[in-house]
């Protein structure tokens, strides 16, 4: 419990410090929508179902990562332009890794959650295969739709497409890798089963 406790103080504070003087203060108020609404329900879930320390760490990982994209942009991260520079990159990839993440590092926390509600560890890890699928194609959507509903730049930042008109596709694509990853994984190590 101490190390979920630690984990958690240090993410509320690299959030507090990347709270101050954000780059774009719309793009960061809007791409926290997801850490208003979804630590209630972490925190929610842990006092019913307890995570895992390794659960844990996944969700400090991925919400550290999006911490940091929010505070600049995802298309602006600027502490990602070195590498960009290094490979030649036409734009700044750092939204890839967090999409990515998001079906790696999310997937474990996911199927202990259903683990706990569904009958067996297999069924848990398919249906938190095709929520994770979901989440990602929804949340392509609630991106589009928030850039058609706010102002052309704020809604611009926030999609974060840089020019790519296959932005939406390609997001979907690595957070469905990631969470195809972590499923072999885990089913590889038996985890789940």
């Amino acid at each position: 419990m101490e190390f979920k406790k630690a984990l958690m103080g240090i993410y509320l504070i690299i959030w507090a410090v990347l709270a101050i003087d954000p780059n774009y203060f719309g793009d960061w108020l809007l791409e926290n929508v997801l850490v208003f609404l979804s630590l209630p329900l972490i925190l929610y879930f842990e006092k019913r179902i307890g995570f895992s320390k390794l659960a844990a760490l996944c969700l400090f990982l991925f919400f550290t990562l999006h911490a940091v994209g929010a505070h600049y942009t995802y298309a602006k991260m600027e502490l990602f332009d070195g590498i960009t520079a290094f490979f030649g990159w036409e734009r700044n990839h750092y939204d890839r890794i967090v999409h990515f993440s998001f079906g790696f590092l999310l997937f474990l926390p996911w199927m202990e959650v259903l683990r706990r509600y569904l009958p067996g560890g297999r069924s848990a890890m398919a249906v938190t295969l095709l929520l994770l699928f979901s989440m990602g194609g929804a949340y392509e959507i609630v991106e589009w739709g928030a850039a058609e509903v706010f102002n052309p730049e704020l809604g611009i930042s926030f999609l974060g497409a840089q020019g790519d008109q296959w932005d939406a596709q390609k997001d979907m694509a690595l957070g469905h890798l990631g969470a195809l990853l972590a499923f072999v994984l885990l089913y590889k190590s038996r985890y789940a089963l």
